[in-house]
């Protein structure tokens, strides 16, 4: 595989996927509604009332519209992540996975392309909330915005790359959107993205608190939350960085008509 190919294939599908979201408005639009209506009227009613820091002095109290903008950046990732993957089930249906995979390139480096084009309108998408989150009176510290970037970028890839994975097992399009609800909420909700960990295990759901533990959008999450006080969550990053090469490896295996899913379903190239 030639450098000159290569970058000529991720301009290919970079451009298309650019094209398709600009052409889409109401995509973008339901991107930032979910995350704004969490901010302002759901925080509206905890505002000072709970949120505390779990990044270090931890005796820091924080507001609570300030506590869950980190969850609320990864609600951004997590959705748009899935909204590829269902464009990629929507492709597949309609034969353009086809053109796309027959490409003299490797599969796996196409797969990739699409994840990183996926991933970069999924980190515009982040800013842009940050910017209306500041306008809606959240401090967050300016330097946080640049150490977030990294994180968000390997955050928003690793949930692509699940994305990915779910797209190789969902065969039909009408059969997605009850699997992103399987998908979706068990993760947002089984997380720190609106509440510390530590309350579960307060409350006494330590049930709860270990399958949290184990969500890798937890760690999403923390890593997102300490980058933005200029931190750096180790743990975190390395098992967001482990997952995004499980689930892309599963997901290009999948995508490999010789031993994946796509072989069984007949929908390969």
């Amino acid at each position: 595989m030639k450098t000159s190919h290569a970058l000529l294939a991720l301009q290919a599908i970079a451009g298309r996927e650019i094209a398709k979201f600009v052409r889409q408005g109401g995509r973008f639009a339901s991107a930032l509604v979910r995350p704004l209506l969490w901010l302002v009227v759901f925080a509206a009613g905890f505002q000072n009332v709970f949120g505390v820091s779990i990044i270090p002095p931890y005796d820091t109290y924080i507001p609570y519209q300030v506590y869950i903008v980190p969850g609320l950046l990864g609600m951004v990732l997590l959705f748009n992540g899935m909204q590829s993957s269902l464009a990629m089930v929507y492709d597949r249906e309609m034969g353009m996975m086809r053109l796309l995979l027959t490409a003299p390139l490797p599969r796996w480096y196409l797969l990739f392309a699409k994840l990183l084009a996926g991933t970069l309108l999924s980190v515009l998408q982040a800013y842009v909330f940050l910017v209306i989150a500041a306008l809606f009176g959240v401090d967050l510290p300016w330097s946080g915005w640049l150490y977030a970037l990294p994180v968000l970028v390997l955050s928003g890839m690793m949930l692509g790359a699940l994305g990915l994975l779910l797209s190789v097992q969902v065969r039909q399009l009408e059969n997605f959107a009850g699997t992103m609800n399987f998908v979706i909420f068990p993760m947002f909700f089984l997380s720190p993205a609106l509440y510390p960990l530590w309350k579960l295990e307060e409350s006494g759901a330590a049930a709860i608190h270990v399958v949290a533990q184990w969500n890798p959008f937890t760690h999403a999450v923390e890593a997102i939350r300490f980058a933005l006080y200029g931190q750096f969550a180790g743990t975190s990053v390395a098992i967001v960085g482990g997952c995004l090469a499980l689930f892309f490896m599963l997901a290009a295996r999948g995508y490999d008509p010789q031993r994946g899913m796509l072989k069984k379903s007949g929908k390969a190239a």
